[in-house]
Protein backbone atom coordinates (compact mmCIF):
# COMPACT_ATOMS: atom_id res chain seq x y z
CA UNK A 1 0.00 0.00 0.00
CA UNK A 2 3.22 2.36 0.89
CA UNK A 3 3.86 1.87 -2.71
CA UNK A 4 0.13 3.16 -3.91
CA UNK A 5 0.47 6.21 -1.53
CA UNK A 6 4.13 6.95 -2.80
CA UNK A 7 2.95 6.80 -6.57
CA UNK A 8 -0.26 9.09 -5.91
CA UNK A 9 2.23 11.70 -4.16
CA UNK A 10 4.84 11.45 -7.04
CA UNK A 11 1.09 12.18 -9.48
CA UNK A 12 0.52 15.15 -7.12
CA UNK A 13 3.83 16.70 -6.95
CA UNK A 14 3.41 17.26 -11.20
CA UNK A 15 0.03 18.68 -11.25
CA UNK A 16 1.58 21.12 -8.22
CA UNK A 17 4.59 22.16 -10.70
CA UNK A 18 2.33 22.57 -13.26
CA UNK A 19 -0.18 24.98 -11.58
CA UNK A 20 3.14 26.59 -9.73
CA UNK A 21 4.03 27.46 -13.65
CA UNK A 22 0.50 28.61 -14.35
CA UNK A 23 0.67 30.34 -11.20
CA UNK A 24 2.86 33.05 -13.18
CA UNK A 25 4.81 33.51 -10.31
CA UNK A 26 2.05 33.55 -7.68
CA UNK A 27 0.81 35.93 -9.34
CA UNK A 28 -2.69 34.62 -10.15
CA UNK A 29 -4.94 33.67 -7.47
CA UNK A 30 -6.18 30.03 -8.23
CA UNK A 31 -3.33 28.51 -9.91
CA UNK A 32 -1.27 29.92 -6.48
CA UNK A 33 -3.85 28.31 -4.43
CA UNK A 34 -4.16 24.92 -5.86
CA UNK A 35 -0.06 24.74 -6.39
CA UNK A 36 0.03 25.01 -2.28
CA UNK A 37 -3.23 22.16 -2.24
CA UNK A 38 -1.22 19.76 -3.95
CA UNK A 39 1.85 20.62 -2.55
CA UNK A 40 0.42 19.36 0.97
CA UNK A 41 -1.59 16.65 -0.73
CA UNK A 42 1.68 15.43 -1.95
CA UNK A 43 3.46 15.90 1.35
CA UNK A 44 0.80 14.13 3.36
CA UNK A 45 1.25 10.80 1.09
CA UNK A 46 4.48 10.93 1.09
CA UNK A 47 5.05 10.93 4.89
CA UNK A 48 2.14 8.00 4.93
CA UNK A 49 4.64 6.14 2.51
CA UNK A 50 7.63 6.84 4.77
CA UNK A 51 5.88 5.47 7.24
CA UNK A 52 6.76 1.76 5.82
CA UNK A 53 9.85 2.58 2.99
CA UNK A 54 12.77 3.57 3.78
CA UNK A 55 13.62 7.33 3.91
CA UNK A 56 16.17 7.17 0.46
CA UNK A 57 14.12 5.28 -1.28
CA UNK A 58 11.11 6.96 -0.82
CA UNK A 59 12.11 10.88 -1.49
CA UNK A 60 14.13 9.47 -4.35
CA UNK A 61 11.47 8.06 -6.40
CA UNK A 62 9.05 10.83 -5.05
CA UNK A 63 11.13 13.45 -6.70
CA UNK A 64 11.80 11.04 -9.96
CA UNK A 65 8.49 10.99 -10.39
CA UNK A 66 7.95 14.67 -10.28
CA UNK A 67 10.96 15.35 -12.33
CA UNK A 68 9.66 12.83 -14.90
CA UNK A 69 6.64 13.87 -14.79
CA UNK A 70 7.27 17.57 -15.23
CA UNK A 71 9.28 16.72 -17.92
CA UNK A 72 6.39 14.43 -20.21
CA UNK A 73 4.13 17.89 -18.59
CA UNK A 74 6.41 20.41 -20.39
CA UNK A 75 6.67 18.62 -24.01
CA UNK A 76 3.07 17.34 -23.94
CA UNK A 77 1.23 20.21 -22.44
CA UNK A 78 3.74 23.10 -22.99
CA UNK A 79 4.79 22.54 -26.50
CA UNK A 80 8.71 21.97 -24.89
CA UNK A 81 11.11 20.70 -26.92
CA UNK A 82 11.60 16.80 -27.21
CA UNK A 83 15.27 16.46 -27.91
CA UNK A 84 17.53 13.16 -27.75
CA UNK A 85 19.40 14.49 -24.82
CA UNK A 86 16.35 15.78 -22.91
CA UNK A 87 14.83 12.40 -23.63
CA UNK A 88 17.76 10.17 -22.81
CA UNK A 89 18.07 12.08 -19.58
CA UNK A 90 14.22 11.34 -18.60
CA UNK A 91 15.79 7.81 -19.30
CA UNK A 92 18.40 7.57 -17.24
CA UNK A 93 16.47 8.64 -14.00
CA UNK A 94 13.44 6.34 -14.92
CA UNK A 95 16.22 3.76 -15.13
CA UNK A 96 17.64 4.47 -11.69
CA UNK A 97 14.01 4.86 -9.88
CA UNK A 98 13.67 0.98 -11.37
CA UNK A 99 16.67 0.24 -10.07
CA UNK A 100 16.06 1.99 -6.04
CA UNK A 101 12.57 0.18 -6.46
CA UNK A 102 14.50 -3.67 -7.31
CA UNK A 103 17.11 -2.58 -4.69
CA UNK A 104 14.34 -2.08 -1.48
CA UNK A 105 12.85 -5.21 -0.61
CA UNK A 106 9.45 -4.13 -0.76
Amino acid sequence: MAWIFLLFAGLSVIVWEFLMSASDGFTRLWPSVGTIGFMVISFGLLTVAMKSLPLGTAYAIWTGIGAVGAFAVGVVVLGEPLTVMRLTGAGVVVSGLVVLKLASGH
